[in-house]
């Protein structure tokens, strides 16, 4: 079984979220279940030297784009048993950062069409092509639209998994036909239409053969008018190919006991300790061990529940905690958090950026890791915590709801804090719940960090889970030809 992955980002060559964690590190789980996976990406300008350095050329083509053709090359990188290749257009790719320009409808519909045009040019043609959030969207209905009765393209399905839906790709109805190349047959309420305009993320959605996303719960919740994006009832109908396989992290690479990006290898409470006082002494903060130090690592946005964080601000610092966040965002938010850290200078570090040997560090150091998100497809913040022995407080929502089992105080079960309510009060008296037990029942704290330690979140169960969704679809189609 042969699968290609298409996505716009993929770690540890281009990352902006969770979706270039899952790219990295999924089809290395895939691999180990026996499938033959590889990976197609855009070329970025900020793509590290030290891989553009290893790129092989293997051709150039030409991509239709509407009524244009425009220049593609294709690369190919070996890289830890994963093949990727990289498609190469300098006008669309050669600039710094991935997303947020002007012409990014454009870009992305060059890279989806590419990624057809570049299949006969592959080492293996592929089973299914599984693309990933609206970036590659078109590609399935572009596949239905232009290969269709082609012969080397017959036979290929697609699956489409949604990261996040409330970032859709929308774009004018023009580029139905300017970019395209799409008839208005495709402009209706089933098919790209959104609103009046054209929708990358529903293309996917409407086309391909088969849908996941990244947590079972946030499958459930995109069904639903509050979560669901204005797409809700369409997702409604496509809810019997609609699958929530939870997202993994890879524990090699995330594994406190070997990580060189953290101050000290650790694999129990004594370890972890030292990684605190190391990350309050890098921070300038009060070296002090009985003093809870709380973190965010992530972008500043309403989504992340920031609002929440802000509104109880001052209360939270009057229970004496510490406060870490490392993050880039909403200008608003960054401000805020400035203003914070000059009015409490003892309690209160933001770095205003991102950093992934400081955000390991932090993960390593400190003591509860806050997400009260708004809403959360899955979430990797609160895997990576828990497997350094941070615990999460969450809000019950998507993945982390599905991945934080809130302690029991009567049973002692669980291992994170969670409310339900989106509300600012709710969450302040679950973190009001877990300083204490940190101060006052430090062993059946200590406890907690072991289990959290000690719990699996890789990628192997999932990753069965997606061989048997392949082996689903695959199966489909041979009954289908017969």
């Amino acid at each position: 079984m042969k699968v290609l992955f298409a996505a716009s980002e993929c770690a540890p060559f281009i990352k902006t979220g969770g979706l270039g964690d899952v790219i990295g590190s999924l089809p290395k789980a895939l691999k180990n279940q026996g499938i033959e996976v590889s990976v197609i990406l855009p070329k970025y300008g900020d793509l590290p030297p030290q891989y553009k350095t290893q790129l092989s050329f293997l051709t150039s083509i030409e991509v239709p784009v509407g009524w244009r053709r425009q220049y593609c090359g294709i690369e190919k990188l070996e890289y830890q048993g994963i093949t990727y290749y990289f498609l190469d257009n300098e006008y669309y790719f050669k600039r710094h950062g991935s997303y947020g320009f002007f012409d990014d409808g454009e870009r992305f519909a060059f890279f989806s069409r590419a990624v057809l045009e570049a299949l006969p040019h592959l080492e293996e043609k592929p089973d299914i092509i599984h693309c990933h959030d609206w970036q590659t969207g078109p590609v399935s209905v572009l596949l239905r639209a232009h290969y269709n009765n082609h012969p080397f393209y017959k036979g290929i399905k697609t699956v489409f998994t949604i990261h996040n839906l409330r970032y859709q790709g929308i774009y004018p109805k023009n580029v139905l036909a300017e970019l395209l190349d799409l008839s208005e047959l495709y402009f209706h309420i089933d098919a790209l239409e959104f609103h009046g305009n054209v929708s990358y993320m529903k293309a996917g959605l409407a086309f391909s053969d088969h849908l996941t996303t990244v947590s079972p719960s946030y499958a459930a919740e995109i069904q639903m008018p509050y979560y669901g994006e204005q797409l809700h009832g369409f997702l409604r109908k496509r809810s019997g190919q609609l699958d929530g396989i939870l997202n993994g992290i890879d524990t090699d690479d995330y594994n406190p006991a070997s990580d060189e990006a953290i101050f000290a290898p650790y694999e129990d409470w004594e370890g972890k300790l030292k990684n605190k006082q190391k990350l309050q002494e890098h921070l300038n903060l009060p070296e002090r061990k009985h003093i809870p130090v709380l973190s965010l690592v992530t972008r500043l946005v309403e989504q992340k529940g920031i609002d929440l964080i802000l509104h109880v601000i001052h209360e939270i610092m009057n229970q004496g905690v510490q406060l870490v966040v490392l993050g880039t965002g909403d200008c608003n938010y960054e401000q805020a958090f400035r203003d914070l850290a000059a009015q409490y200078p003892d309690n209160i570090r933001f770095a205003n950026y991102f950093n992934e040997s400081l955000a390991r560090k932090i993960y390593a150091g400190s003591d509860i890791f806050l997400m009260p998100s708004q809403f959360e497809p899955c979430g990797i913040g609160q895997l990576l915590a828990l497997r350094y022995g941070t615990i999460p407080l969450v809000r019950e929502t998507g993945g982390l709801k599905d991945t934080v089992t809130p302690y029991n105080e009567f049973t002692g079960d669980g291992f994170g804090f969670s409310f339900t309510n989106y509300n600012a009060h709710d969450m302040l008296y679950t973190i009001e719940k877990a300083v204490w037990l940190y101060r006052f029942q430090p062993k059946k704290w200590q406890k907690l960090v072991s289990r959290a330690m000690n719990l699996d979140y890789s990628w192997d169960a999932s990753a069965q889970k997606y061989k048997t969704l392949y082996q689903n679809i695959l199966a489909q189609k041979q009954l289908v030809g017969k």
